[in-house]
């Protein structure tokens, strides 16, 4: 059985069925991507297994059924969602912002650890780990929110576009550091991002949404390599 697997997942914004019956699955150690227009249905697609909106259908994750479980629940099953628009805390310090995430660890030498880990990918956090985290650049910001999630100790991440807002060269480094995590740490990724040519490059698989239905799936390789694909859905 895949790590993740979603079938025939609906999801609904009171009477809108924004998600129509669909399926993917992730598998262990892999980092799977989600692309498609805005409107397609991908940021509801990580809202759906979190469990922030109205489902119907079945998600498995690590054999256990979190389908309509509280956001609360499925996070204790180490799964950590880093949301489109960064969520920074504005008012408290950055290193405030990464404690907020360690909130199911329990052990002072667990929280201690994890912060270390964070600050080893971010450096320019632990820089800046007493500063207000509002004042952070936006590119600070994003690199904030996913120490944030990494300070859960994931098993799953899933990330709503990383790269929106940001210069590309931060875009770049940011991307590495996701790879290195992937690599180093096993964490599993299901990456939700318009920049279909970085996605594809980072991702094993993806999976192609149009109006809330999966229109396309494959290796990433498949689909890079497919130009009627690159065109009428990727442009570029």
């Amino acid at each position: 059985m895949a790590f993740l697997e979603v079938v025939n997942l609906e999801a609904f914004y009171g009477p809108i069925q924004a998600l129509h019956g669909i399926s993917f699955s992730l598998e262990q150690g892999g980092i799977t991507t989600i692309l498609g227009a805005n409107g397609a249905g991908k940021t509801t697609t990580l809202r759906s297994i979190c469990g922030m909106v109205k489902t119907a259908g079945q998600i498995t994750f690590d054999g256990t059924s979190i389908s309509g479980k509280k956001t609360e629940n499925i996070v204790r099953h180490r799964v950590a969602h880093v949301p489109e628009g960064r969520g920074t805390f504005v008012r408290v310090t950055t290193e405030e912002n990464l404690r907020l995430g360690a909130y199911t660890l329990k052990k002072s030498r667990e929280i201690a650890d994890s912060m270390e880990r964070v600050y080893s990918y971010f450096p320019r956090l632990k820089e800046r780990r007493n500063q207000q985290a509002g004042t952070l650049s936006g590119g600070e910001q994003q690199m904030l929110a996913v120490g944030r999630a990494l300070m859960l100790r994931p098993r799953l991440m899933l990330l709503d576009e990383p790269s929106f807002g940001l210069a590309p060269l931060i875009v770049q480094e940011l991307f590495e550091i996701l790879g290195t995590i992937n690599t180093e740490e096993k964490v599993s990724m299901l990456l939700v991002e318009q920049n279909a040519t970085l996605a594809l490059k980072l991702a094993d698989h993806a999976y192609l949404l149009e109006t809330g239905r999966v229109v396309i799936s494959g290796t990433s390789e498949e689909i890079s390599a497919d130009e009627t694909i690159r065109q009428s859905y990727l442009g570029y």
